[in-house]
């Protein structure tokens, strides 16, 4: 059961209130950028998402991602979906990457929300609009969840592009985590252009 996470009472009181979801995706990978999407919707639109099957996006099949996408654009009343390369996750580390991406996100959005709603336990670091970090945020708010499958299903398009490029690592089946056909291409060819080099790649 999702709940929605207020920040104020007085603040939620206007129906029209906007709010963004901020989440990411590609923490983890050997391969690839992080990515991050911003989404905002109306306080009044929001129960909508749940009637329409958005949910955390790692308890969606690939395909049901993929069909939710368009549902959530048409609904939204903006979103955008940045990155933080693989080069400035090595410079800055992954945490501080993730942020950034997400800044870049909301920064990005053709309105100014009046309240961020973030995944995670980290505030995004000099961002002027509120926000409220929700742990799990993407199993609890709606919201989220919609950022969430924007963010994957992008990430994984990408990846899979990617994957006609470098062949070697058997990037469209892992999305860049470091399973184990992965890293046995890293142990024969080594690392490409895209690869993590301050990640554990052996």
């Amino acid at each position: 059961m999702y709940q929605i996470n207020l920040m104020s009472a007085q603040l939620f009181s206007h129906s029209q209130i906007l709010m963004a979801g901020v989440d990411e995706v590609g923490r983890g990978c050997l391969f690839g950028p992080v990515v991050a999407a911003a989404v905002v919707f109306n306080f009044t639109t929001i129960a909508q998402l749940q009637d329409i099957g958005v949910k955390d996006s790692k308890q969606l099949s690939v395909k049901r991602r993929e069909s939710l996408v368009t549902e959530i654009k048409n609904r939204a009343i903006s979103y955008q979906i940045s990155y933080a390369s693989s080069q400035e996750i090595d410079r800055l580390n992954i945490l501080n990457a993730s942020l950034l991406a997400m800044k870049r996100s909301i920064t990005k959005l053709s309105v100014t929300p009046e309240l961020c709603l973030i995944d995670g336990n980290q505030k995004i670091p000099d961002l002027t609009i509120a926000q409220e970090t929700i742990i799990g945020g993407d199993r609890t708010s709606p919201i989220i969840a919609a950022a969430s499958i924007l963010a994957k299903v992008w990430r994984d398009q990408l990846i899979v592009r990617l994957a006609a490029k470098y062949p070697h690592y058997d990037l469209e089946n892992n999305k860049g985590y470091g399973t184990k056909k992965h890293r046995m291409g890293l142990q024969q060819y080594g690392p490409c252009f895209h690869h993590r080099r301050s990640f554990k790649l052996g």
